[in-house]
């Protein structure tokens, strides 16, 4: 016998989400408003820094500071790992690229419009 295959599959509009509230006065956010806000982190000031301590003697470049969305953070890390060609991670609102990357690193973040400042040595 042969099942055959539910269709779960709906229609999305653009205002699918939330159906309605119970709150007077209640209105929903504005796409434009969001956007503003991811805006307004775009050109933050970011700290590069070199790290060696508990990664028994390797260096890790880090990248800290941000303060946003924590989606775009993973995508900006996601970015700089991809640009430097090398391994990382977004851990504790800090993105760490392997090895000593901090060139590469302070030039795609002034490239994207951020304001970034060499911690250390």
């Amino acid at each position: 016998m042969s099942r055959k295959k539910k269709n779960n599959a709906r229609v999305r509009l653009d205002s699918d989400g939330m159906v309605f509230s119970t709150q007077p006065g209640w209105e929903a956010m504005e796409e434009a408003e969001s956007s503003s806000n991811s805006a307004a982190t775009d050109k933050q000031l970011l700290y590069v820094s070199l790290d060696r301590k508990q990664r028994a003697g390797k260096p890790v470049t880090l990248v800290e500071g941000y303060s946003g969305d924590a989606m775009a953070l993973l995508l900006l890390g996601k970015e700089l790992k991809t640009t430097c060609g090398v391994g990382g991670a977004v851990k504790d609102g800090c993105i760490l690229i392997q090895g000593d990357q901090r060139k590469k690193v302070i030039s795609t973040l002034e490239g994207k419009g951020h304001q970034v400042k060499s911690k250390g040595g």
